[in-house]
């Protein structure tokens, strides 16, 4: 994918609250003496992406200082600000103006997950423009799905839709495929489906999953592609959380030895 049709969309904005740190927004919270934030700007700059926007909010002064200190050089990234938190279709939807002369594809990633390989968003790249894909979602395979989105696929094994654990029924929880939370959409319609978007569910927020029964509905082409390892798309929500992904880079550091 050339840097011209790619652009990188992070989003930064979540408080945190089960970090148990007050004064640290999530995102700049330490992982082997790096910020999770960085972990994922490091890969995001690998694709020599057009441009590559965190969407911050809370303590959005900590967030910004930190990209002037250690991303000043980087001229591709940008940011912007969501001030209330009102879902992830939201803060998304943010950054509609910095896109307006834009005509590519939009990866979107989490600030807090830190682990994503470069090589599995290679793939993921690759696997979207051969499918001619308008949205591709990245998922996996996991012996312990609780808690994540399902990935619901018909008879022939075409994407549908993705189901949020507390919405599955008995049977779609037993779906062991699951949404990573990251995505692959084409610029115009990820903005023209962000218009489309209510809030009408129990946390009374814009989802930014709702954005695939949209793009389906106009008969594009919608895929999820399991292709990434459990491992790399753990988030972190808790001290316990950094603690695992630590658990995880040292295993896999002596794995390689």
């Amino acid at each position: 994918m050339q840097r011209n049709n790619l652009s990188v969309v992070i989003l930064a904005a979540g408080k945190g609250k089960r970090m148990n740190n007050p004064e640290l927004p999530k995102v700049l919270a330490l992982l082997n003496q790096k910020p999770l934030l960085s972990y994922v700007l490091d890969l995001s700059l690998k694709f020599e992406p057009f441009k590559i926007i965190p969407i911050i909010g809370h303590q959005k002064e900590k967030v910004v200082k930190f990209l002037q200190d250690d991303y000043s050089n980087q001229i591709n990234i940008e940011y912007v600000v969501q001030e209330q938190q009102l879902g992830t279709g939201h803060a998304v939807n943010q950054t509609r103006e910095s896109f307006n002369s834009f005509d590519g594809n939009i990866l979107i990633l989490s600030g807090d997950v830190p682990l994503i390989n470069a090589m599995t968003i290679q793939k993921f790249l690759e696997l979207h423009n051969s499918f001619s894909a308008d949205l591709s979602v990245l998922s996996c395979f996991t012996v312990n799905p609780f808690g994540y989105g399902r990935i619901i696929r018909d008879a022939n094994k075409n994407f549908q839709k993705i189901v949020e654990e507390k919405d599955a029924s008995d049977l779609e929880k037993q779906i062991n495929e699951i949404n990573s939370g990251i995505y692959l959409v084409q610029s115009n319609l990820l903005f023209e489906a962000l218009k489309n978007l209510n809030n009408d569910n129990a946390q009374q927020e814009y989802y930014l999953t709702d954005i695939i029964a949209i793009i389906k509905s106009w008969d594009k082409n919608v895929f999820a592609f399991p292709i990434a390892e459990f491992d790399e798309l753990q988030g972190v929500n808790s001290q316990e959380d950094l603690l695992n992904l630590h658990n995880v880079i040292n295993k896999k550091r002596v794995s390689n030895d």
